[in-house]
């Protein structure tokens, strides 16, 4: 066999591999979570909820991670009732 012939039958055997792999999960079972995301996402909007990023100290977010674990609402509560307090005292 000359060496172009031996390339391609590797070449074939890594299409071949490839193949036998089956289908990534983010086409297959696991494209539903990206769905879910979204309909949350959905949901939130209509709520009037959008998300908002900031930079803080890792100081003030490890605080603001307990009380959020300890808040009735959770961590999405705690802030909107914090920044309305502080904007309100403002």
């Amino acid at each position: 066999m000359k060496s172009t012939d031996l390339e391609k039958n590797k070449g074939l055997k890594i299409n071949g591999k490839m193949g036998a792999a089956g289908v990534p999960n983010r086409f297959g079972t696991g494209a539903a979570s990206a769905s879910d995301k979204r309909e949350q996402r959905q949901q939130e909007r209509a709520l009037g909820q959008v998300p908002f990023a900031c930079k803080l100290p890792i100081d003030l977010v490890k605080q603001l991670q307990e009380r959020g674990a300890a808040h009735e609402g959770g961590m999405n509560a705690l802030m909107t009732e914090l920044i309305t307090k502080a904007l309100a005292s403002a």
